[in-house]
């Protein structure tokens, strides 16, 4: 069986409490932490920085944290986030004018390397630069809101990027981002994701009160996977 990651984004945690809720999600089982970084020009929306990435490694969390950088240009807040703590830094190749320079960037600023695909942006971008990425992300909606539905079109995209890896040989995850949730993680897993961004599929769930609320959506979403 593939080796399942559940990465809850916080962009759908309560920021007032984010070093509990993201303790908290982790000590339900989940494995990555993401992020969601919106920068109000490439996607409309305005959501977080590298200091929030260094606030929850100062807080003392030391899971991997995936940040999906929605911003354009990409090269200049690279090296803010890796040294902020980033563990994989993934970036649209829109958004980059020359994308084997920014994976470079990435690489040596000492995180794993990523590229994000919109619903209708072609895979002709990772022709010449497989060698390079760690990991390939695939929006299920169309970036720049949380809460919105998956597009089942993603599904079969999802299988020709697993064909794509299968054949290079190389080690890298495949991700999904955008209207996961339990009730549809095991048709998703079935087309090739192996790694799966959840936001109000998880934090949504549950009283703020209440600290093991995460435990029965993770353990629903994992059975969904065990049974696939």
């Amino acid at each position: 069986m593939p080796n399942y990651q559940i990465a809850p984004s916080i962009l759908a945690a309560d920021f007032a409490r984010l070093g509990e809720e993201v303790d908290n999600v982790l000590a339900s089982g989940a494995d990555i932490v993401h992020f969601d970084v919106m920068d109000n020009h490439y996607v409309p929306n305005l959501t977080i920085g590298p200091m929030v990435c260094d606030a929850l490694r100062n807080h003392g969390v030391t899971a991997p944290i995936d940040v999906h950088l929605m911003v354009k240009p990409v090269d200049r807040i690279i090296p803010d986030f890796a040294k902020a703590g980033a563990s994989y830094i993934t970036f649209h190749p829109e958004a980059s004018d020359h994308i084997d320079r920014s994976l470079g960037l990435v690489r040596d600023s000492g995180c794993k390397t990523g590229l994000v695909f919109n619903p209708a942006t072609p895979l002709s971008y990772l022709e010449y630069v497989m060698d390079k990425i760690d990991m390939i992300l695939l929006m299920s909606v169309n970036p720049g809101f949380g809460g919105q539905s998956f597009i089942p079109a993603t599904l079969a995209k999802l299988k020709q990027v697993r064909s794509l890896i299968d054949q290079s040989g190389y080690n890298i995850r495949l991700e999904v981002d955008g209207g996961v949730k339990a009730d549809n993680i095991q048709s998703i897993a079935k087309a090739g994701a192996d790694t799966f961004v959840l936001g109000s599929g998880i934090f949504g769930h549950g009283q703020p009160s209440d600290t093991n609320r995460y435990n029965s959506i993770i353990a629903k979403v994992r059975a969904q996977l065990g049974s696939h």
